[in-house]
């Protein structure tokens, strides 16, 4: 096998659909390294949470964009763009092959297609970020965001960094971001395989539910305690990490075990709804595989295709 094919593998999909799991196996058998595409396991302290992969596992097959941020500092998607293109060159110069591995659909289609066109302006930024950008904030931008964009309002009203870039762009263009990304046609970067794991829906949910009393078991709740009396909620991007702030009501005994349990549940489901419906709709590159499947479909997949790269080159 040639690993300097200039082949990118793309194991994409919703939380609890096995890309870990499948990603180790291939990244060994391929000779790989894989890159986490995950927003929030590039956070220290954040690990039963974010189903980051054990220390083992990292042993066994190099990981990158884990444990790379304090809590404290914020990530977008320059500064995920900036670290997995770094991780990219370095897994290359080795002769490996990098895997990109996660279900934050944003930065992967950042890294791939390249970051958007749309314009920015630094001291702008700051100004916006100085009003609006801490967590107290978050209401009064939400207000102000659903006068000033009721669309980009609508799409992003739990999600205060989304709504700042959007403002940003609203007022350096008086149009919706949303608008301007329609006529955005980027090419792809990368010469990718990209692959979509897809589970009936019932089969997902109970999957979704099984991890939750997995993480939960292994000690999910001191893991937030603890993060949570280090500033977890009042951090710039590491807060919305999901099941934390839900934890944190019920040790501040706004909830029971049962009702926390149940909305952790919900949440993770709703999430991976949300995360299959945009690789549907702005990743159909991608080829998707129903689920499960037996993981030497996985291998065929690829090696047929890494090998079509190398004859093309010839």
């Amino acid at each position: 096998m040639d690993n300097n094919s200039g082949k990118i593998i793309v194991l994409c999909g919703s939380t609890a659909s096995g890309k870990s799991e499948v990603s180790l196996k291939l990244a060994l058998e391929l000779g790989g390294e894989i890159i986490s595409a995950d927003s929030m396991q590039i956070y220290k302290g954040l690990d039963i949470g974010t189903a980051k992969p054990s220390s083992d596992e990292r042993r066994i097959v190099p990981h990158h964009l884990i444990d790379v941020l304090d809590i404290s500092e914020p990530l977008n998607v320059y500064k995920f763009v900036e670290l997995a293109e770094n991780a990219i060159s370095d897994i290359r110069s080795r002769g490996k092959i990098p895997f990109l591995v996660g279900g934050s659909g944003m930065y992967i289609r950042a890294l791939l297609y390249g970051l958007d066109p749309l314009p920015g302006d630094d001291g702008l930024r700051k100004l916006l970020e100085l009003e609006f950008g801490s967590p107290q904030d978050f209401d009064k931008l939400r207000k102000v965001m659903k006068s000033l964009d009721p669309t980009s309002f609508s799409r992003w009203k739990d999600h205060q960094r989304k709504l700042l870039r959007a403002m940003e762009v609203k007022k350096l263009t008086g149009k919706s971001i949303l608008e301007l990304q329609k006529t955005w046609t980027g090419k792809m970067k990368y010469d990718t395989v990209s692959l979509f794991l897809l589970w009936e829906r019932e089969k997902l949910k109970k999957r979704i539910e099984e991890r939750t009393d997995a993480m939960l078991k292994k000690g999910w709740i001191k893991e937030a305690e603890k993060m949570i009396g280090k500033g977890l909620s009042s951090t710039p991007t590491a807060r919305q990490s999901l099941g934390y702030s839900i934890i944190g009501s019920f040790l501040g005994g706004e909830i029971d075990f049962s009702t926390m349990h149940q909305k952790i549940i919900t949440a993770t489901w709703q999430f991976a709804r949300r995360q299959e419906t945009w690789f549907k709709n702005k990743y159909p590159e991608a080829e998707t595989v129903p689920m499960p499947v037996d993981y030497s479909i996985f291998l065929e997949k690829i090696r047929s295709k890494l090998q079509q790269s190398i004859l093309s080159r010839r």
